[in-house]
């Protein structure tokens, strides 16, 4: 497969293209769900999945990047694409383009589309890939619902580097008329989304304002103006997986045509699953180069909001003594990401991502842990971390790995 020469260049005129060649399959998927944001899209999609999945709906998904195989991206009426049928999509693919530039995610972006077009299935939850205007998925003329997690700062070089710039460009997947549900948003972020919302005549439904959440003594409550449902809590961990929950309802409240009631979205909730976000590892071999009591966890969060999110998470985890063990991408701000932990995390051990030519040393990391104020030193790979973290404490603790999609992938590999 001729590939453009950049891996990623923002533009929609070769998936157009490709797309007429197929027959435009993206104009035959069922109604989609159009998703964008920096962080907490695939959690939500997960959870606006599991509620439909519990109402009886058929469900495509579409989420990037993969942890452990490919096909973990495309799920075809809630299973994920047999590696054989995407092999022969992606060949359909590459002969359609006829050697023509163009980007690898664009070519997958495509053969997902043919996959959702030949598969009957009653709703399609569309992750954005990379920003949202140039992004390949956002060549849907008419979804059903767009939504918007919360924006912040990542991935500058292709984006732009001030908050207001990123905004602009998640909405982007926005479209006249279509209603779009935002979460949680820097004033900054929502100021750029209520503007573009309000010049194409978008109706918004805004976390905080149209609707909000509540923690309760037994769970959480969503409520919005004359629809108020109590819940449990998400599956998923962390009181930002509480906000991701409580916009996956509103999505599913305003989604047109659908009825997803309030016993579908509690059994949904209590069985969301969303591998690398705060799991804990319970099994492997990663796990058995631990004394018996200590507890192994990982997330793969990797930019400073996602930082943020976790390390108020671990202010409930002080019953135990927490280490990090952390790998980042040379594109990432590992200082701010690492910030947020000063006073919670004992330690940090610096590792990079095996087989990622664009890791960051792990003497990177460590530098930008002390500079963030925590205690740091480096390790060759995450089992040599781990083991010297537990020779070197006097009590069992909590070892969480944390820094990249990629290096949670590795781990997952071995002992997911």
């Amino acid at each position: 497969m001729a590939l453009h020469p950049k891996l990623i260049d923002l533009s929609l005129d070769r998936i157009e293209r490709l797309l007429a060649a197929l027959d435009h399959p993206e104009r035959l998927a069922p109604p989609v769900v159009h998703v964008t944001g920096t962080n907490g899209k695939g959690s939500m999609i997960a959870c606006m999945r599991a509620c439909l999945e519990a109402a009886g709906y058929r469900v495509h998904a579409y989420t990037s990047p993969h942890l452990t195989r490919f096909h973990e991206r495309i799920r075809l009426a809630g299973r994920l694409i047999g590696e054989d049928r995407l092999a022969a999509l992606l060949a359909e693919c590459e002969d359609a383009n006829q050697g023509q530039p163009i980007t690898f995610f664009e070519v997958t972006t495509a053969a997902a589309f043919l996959a959702f077009a030949r598969t009957p299935a009653d709703v399609l939850l569309l992750e954005n890939g990379l920003g949202g205007r140039l992004d390949a998925t956002n060549v849907v003329a008419r979804p059903a619902l767009c939504a918007i997690t919360p924006v912040s700062i990542d991935h500058t070089q292709y984006l732009g580097e001030g908050l207001a710039a990123i905004a602009g460009e998640k909405a982007g997947i926005l479209k006249p008329g279509v209603a779009a549900v935002i979460g949680p948003q820097h004033p900054e972020a929502a100021e750029v989304i209520a503007a573009r919302a309000a010049a194409l005549g978008s109706p918004l439904a805004r976390f905080g304002a149209e609707f909000h959440g509540e923690t309760t003594a037994g769970g959480i409550r969503y409520v919005a103006s004359g629809d108020e449902i109590a819940l449990p809590r998400p599956a998923l961990m962390g009181p930002h997986q509480i906000d991701n929950a409580i916009t996956a309802v509103a999505c599913l409240r305003r989604l047109s045509g659908f009825a997803v009631g309030a016993d579908d979205l509690a059994e949904g909730l209590r069985a969301t699953q969303w591998p690398a976000r705060l799991q804990r590892l319970r099994r492997g071999p990663l796990l058995a180069r631990l004394p018996g009591a200590w507890e192994l966890w990982l997330d793969a969060g990797h930019n400073a909001a996602a930082g943020e999110a976790l390390a108020r998470t671990a202010e409930a985890w002080r019953d135990r003594p927490l280490h990090l063990v952390v790998g980042m991408l040379n594109t990432k701000d590992p200082e701010g990401f690492l910030r947020p932990w000063a006073g919670l995390a004992l330690d940090v051990a610096g590792v990079a991502i095996p087989g990622q030519p664009a890791s960051l040393p792990a003497a990177a990391i460590a530098a930008a842990a002390r500079a963030a104020g925590l205690a740091a030193r480096t390790a060759e790979d995450a089992g040599s971390a781990i083991e010297r973290i537990a020779a070197a404490a006097p009590r069992a603790g909590r070892i969480l790995i944390t820094g990249s999609i990629y290096l949670a992938g590795n781990i997952l590999a071995d002992n997911g």
